[in-house]
């Protein structure tokens, strides 16, 4: 497992060390939006918990089937530690950790417009740790292509064309380049009377498009008429978030700075 850094003898996982900065780094922005709304509520602690827990959960059980059929009868706690995670699936389980800690501790203000700017640079910072420890993309010769060291691609599982030294689209820079624009512009608008009850929807609307797109040049196993399986999720996906969206603009009266979750 590559290592990031070493303190003392721990030595920290580049990928995981990477996805705690970015959901620290996430925690600090989400504080400081309620705090600069004036909306800082001890609720709001258990509201983000249930999202943090439901998100790992369900990022973890997404595609666990995948190493299954790998090994039918793996050692759970290492396949629970040592197995993969999926990006919407983790997205999937903190949206519903939201709404169900919502109603257990009576919070029924909308906490989306909270939520996505803090999701998309956490969202960012993770993804830099997939980019230096995953498959890197398919080939290409377009000029930006990435090639990895010999080293660097003996910790990259299932990626023979980091292994052959191949130029891969850097298919993690495009989604990282993705959440940075997306921060700017909900940055920019998170205020627009337009949006309101709307951001969240909005920014995972966008990203759920930039991930169909990008998954093309992934590099992730194809499953159903040559989609992956992130791409078939999405296709079922988009259009309940596109129709929960439109629902949301017909039945909410317009009004600034407030979102939804």
């Amino acid at each position: 497992m590559p290592t990031l850094l070493r303190v003392g003898p721990v030595a920290l996982p580049t990928h995981d060390t990477l996805v705690v900065i970015g959901a620290l780094v996430a925690g600090v922005l989400f504080l400081h939006e309620a705090r600069r709304r004036g909306r800082i509520d001890e609720r709001l602690l258990w509201i983000a918990l249930g999202a943090l827990f439901l998100g790992a959960v369900f990022a973890k059980a997404a595609i666990l089937g995948r190493y299954l059929d790998a090994d039918p009868e793996p050692a759970f706690a290492a396949l629970w530690i040592h197995g993969g995670r999926s990006v919407l699936g983790g997205l999937a389980g903190a949206y519903a950790g939201v709404l169900i800690m919502k109603r257990l501790v009576g919070y029924d203000r909308p906490t989306g417009d909270l939520f996505a700017p803090a999701v998309a640079i956490g969202m960012a910072i993770g993804r830099v740790g997939c980019l230096l420890t995953e498959q890197v993309g398919t080939p290409t010769s377009l000029p930006w292509g990435v090639a990895v060291s010999p080293e660097t691609a003996a910790g990259i599982p299932m990626c023979p064309d980091c292994a052959a030294g191949n130029p891969m689209h850097p298919s993690f820079v495009y989604e990282i380049l993705f959440h940075l624009a997306a921060l700017v512009l909900l940055r920019r608008f998170r205020d627009h009377p337009a949006l309101a009850d709307r951001l969240f929807r909005v920014y995972l609307l966008g990203y759920g498009a930039a991930r169909f797109l990008i998954e093309f040049v992934r590099g992730n196993p194809e499953i159903w008429a040559g989609l992956t399986g992130s791409q078939v999720f999405l296709l079922v996906t988009l259009p309940l978030l596109a129709a929960s969206l439109v629902r949301v603009r017909r039945t909410v009266p317009i009004r600034p700075a407030e979102g939804v979750a």
